[in-house]
């Protein structure tokens, strides 16, 4: 992807893999352009009446609903390690975690749906919704707090400044290709007391969300403005999922 733009902005719908039947990253074959139909005038006939969502976020599920989006989930499975496709790497910036993570998503997400089709043999492989979220505090990335203290101890830093919030979203089609968008987005957090921060790390919110928040839920009260994408903050940029769900011809209700 190229580099990211100033606060606020989002980068281009990008065609930027097509993973093979093995689904071998290394195997594929990488190309950088801007996916055709994306903003057509008079868009195409939906080809797909539905896609897989590949993740287990109940936000991410609310905001396809509100955009009229059917979806069936495919998630992990118990053998997947889900976890492990978000570790860290030494030096990594907030972009380069984001991105890299989505793609490691959307290649374990077709690997299942292959699975899938192999089982059902008469069913028509729809295109996989996947998406990751963080947040980046200076050159720092701030994932999901691990426990009451962790997420308190986040809340606390982000109090009183201005931090980055990057959601990475890409589609893997019926065809094994792969489109992608990143939205970046920044909040300003009050100048909260720390009674307030801990009445809110208790209440067990900041658990599953990166940098221990939610905007759609009580942190509300903290956030004194944005510069970007809200629905992005809340882990699916709405502007650029349907931007790569018209380009590759899904259906809206």
């Amino acid at each position: 992807m190229p580099a990211t733009p100033v606060s606020g902005t989002a980068l281009p719908v990008q065609v930027i893999m097509s993973i093979p039947s093995s689904l071998d990253p290394a195997a594929s074959s990488l190309s950088t352009h801007e996916a055709s139909g994306a903003n057509d005038a008079c868009p195409a006939t939906p080809r797909h009446s539905f896609i897989y969502l590949a993740s287990q976020s109940p936000r991410r599920r609310a905001l396809l609903e509100q955009i009229g989006v059917r979806f069936e989930l495919l998630l992990a499975q118990e053998h997947e390690d889900a976890e492990a496709l978000e570790a860290e790497r030494p030096g990594e910036s907030a972009q380069d975690y984001v991105v890299r993570v989505t793609l490691a998503k959307a290649t374990a997400a077709g690997a299942r749906r292959n699975r899938l089709l192999a089982r059902q043999h008469d069913t028509a492989p729809a295109p996989i919704l996947v998406a990751d979220t963080t947040v980046a505090l200076d050159d720092e990335i701030l994932g999901k707090p691990s426990d009451v203290d962790h997420a308190l101890q986040m809340l606390k830093r982000l109090a009183g400044r201005a931090h980055r919030v990057l959601t990475a979203v890409a589609l893997v089609g019926a065809d094994a290709t792969v489109t992608s968008a990143l939205s970046v987005s920044r909040v300003w957090f009050a100048a909260v007391d720390d009674a307030s921060l801990a009445r809110y790390a208790r209440s067990g919110e900041p658990f599953g969300k990166a940098g221990a928040y939610g905007i759609q839920g009580r942190a509300a009260e903290f956030v004194e403005r944005i510069d970007g994408s809200y629905s992005g903050i809340m882990g699916l940029p709405l502007f650029e999922t349907t931007a790569l769900l018209r380009a590759a011809r899904v259906a809206f209700q």
